[in-house]
Order: structure tokens, then sequence, then C-alpha cells
């Protein structure tokens, strides 16, 4: 939410999205949902790619000697992957600081481990076990928070003064907490008949 109140511009197309493909008058969002919303799909890679949970992933130990990109490594070596640095390596990644969903349009890339220049769970036999329950829990979050809510700033913020700056060690976290003012979307009526 922090980086999408950033680039409000790019919230607005991912609200329009959503309820344009979703509809009015829903009373929550479902798993069944969250194929019919393309962008959503971009705006999460995008996401953790600049935003990774675990920026250096768990470490690895060599079985034997090897050799990666010119370097020799001993056997019984800690190996440590930086997640965060390859997702902001400019000769992987264009315009590697900016937030922009659509360099994933028409791309392979994708963050189930068989892509390196995207690791947000890692990758191989290490792999975050609880991938598909962190996708759902994102997936659904965000639909549900820009499906029903519009969102703005505290008066007197702009969209510069946010503070995407992480703390943290094993995982990241924001630094300073995100405020933002939800605003019930009047294009959204829930049918109240329905509600038991």
């Amino acid at each position: 939410m922090s980086t999408l109140a950033r680039n409000m511009e790019v919230m607005k197309k991912f609200q329009d999205e959503i309820r344009d493909r979703l509809g009015n008058g829903k009373e929550r969002i479902t798993e069944e949902d969250i194929g019919r919303v393309p962008y959503l799909d971009l705006v999460i890679k995008e996401t953790f790619r600049l935003h990774p949970a675990v920026p250096l992933l768990l470490p690895r130990e060599t079985m034997a000697h090897i050799k990666v990109q010119g370097y020799d490594i001993p056997p019984k070596r800690r190996i440590l992957v930086n997640a965060w640095a390859i997702a902001r390596d400019p000769k992987l990644w264009t315009n590697p600081e900016e937030f922009n969903p659509e360099r994933f349009v028409d791309s392979h890339v994708d963050y189930k481990g068989q892509d390196f220049e995207l690791l947000p769970f890692g990758s191989g036999r290490r792999m975050c076990p609880g991938m598909a329950m962190g996708m759902a829990t994102v997936e659904l979050g965000l639909l549900n928070l820009l499906y029903f809510f519009d969102w703005k700033l505290p008066d007197g913020m702009t969209e510069r003064d946010i503070d995407i700056e992480e703390a943290g060690t094993l995982t990241v976290v924001k630094k300073v907490p995100l405020k933002l003012v939800p605003v019930l979307s009047p294009l959204i009526t829930p049918n109240s008949s329905s509600r038991k």
C-alpha cells in the first residue's frame, strides 16, 4: 500500500480495473475474483521486486568446490543470495528504482522460484513453504482494500512525503508506519438484502 500510495496514478488505474472487472455491489472479494484482475499480478510482482520481505535468502552451503561467474568457492562455505540487490540491478531491470508494474507485461519473469531475477520466496528445495498462503493473503488483502475503499493522504501530506524506508534484519518492515485515510467508495453499493 505504501508504494501504491506513493504512486496514486498507478493506484487509480489498479482500482479502476478492479472495479470494472468485478462490478458494483459485491459484499466480499473471494479467491474466484483473483484471476479476473490481471493488473493485480503486475502490481504484486513489482512490489515484491522492490520490497522483498526477506532481502537475504536463507544461507546455502557448498558441498564441493564450485565456480560461480568466475569466482572459486571452496567446499563448506556459506553463501547468501541478496534478493534485494538482484531486484535493483540495472543490468537486469530498466530504471530499477522506479515503481513500474507495466515492466511485467509480456514478461516471463515470475516469483515462483524459477526466474532468478525475482526471488521473494526463494527457490529450490528451501523455497518458502508459505508461498501459497502468503500470496492469497496479499492478493485478497489488496483487492479488498482497493475495491471497497478510496484512499487519500492526510491533510497537508503529499505522495513524496510517504517514507518507504525499510528496517529489519531477517525480515523487512516499514521503518515509519503508513498513514492513509480510507473513504468508503460511493461506487460500491453492497446488496444489503443478502446480508444475514
